[in-house]
């Protein structure tokens, strides 16, 4: 096959000390979630659109410390407010499309605060096969959540 596609998929659970409607705002909320959406130190963002919306669309593209240049472009499928959020996306590396992907985050009260699970499944294109690179940037934008809320 010329034009391969690998399928992973990883889970990532956290717990905080911020209740589910907080954690929510942190994704639904355009500056809230410019406090810990963004690429890592030294990212150039070049254009960025917000529409959290069930149908709505987010885009965020720039450019890394190193010159790559990554482009996440997103459609939210379902939303229930305070409680899941499931979005499509596609993901650009120099221009040439890498994966599409669907995610769900889903937000549960407990111990009062909010566990958080999110389950992605990821088609890796022709030959980019880098599952554990996008799991490992996944933990970190959950991480800087984490920190954006205080927990």
């Amino acid at each position: 096959m010329s034009h391969p596609v690998t399928h992973a998929s990883f889970t990532i659970t956290r717990q905080w000390n911020a209740k589910p409607e907080r954690v929510f705002q942190a994704f639904a909320d355009e500056k809230a979630k410019a406090k810990w959406f963004a690429g890592p130190p030294g990212f150039e963002q070049h254009e960025k659109s917000f529409d959290f919306r069930e149908g709505g669309r987010e885009t965020l593209s720039g450019k890394h410390a190193g010159g790559m240049v990554t482009a996440f472009d997103c459609l939210y499928r379902d939303i229930v407010e305070n409680e899941r959020i499931i979005y499509s996306y596609v993901m650009h590396l120099d221009g040439k499309k890498i994966s599409v992907s669907q995610a769900s985050i889903e937000l549960f009260a407990e111990n009062g605060g909010t566990k958080l699970v999110l389950t992605e499944y990821g088609d890796y294109l022709d030959g980019y096969d880098d599952a554990g690179s996008r799991e490992h940037g996944t933990n970190f934008l959950m991480d800087q959540l984490g920190k954006s809320l205080g927990a």
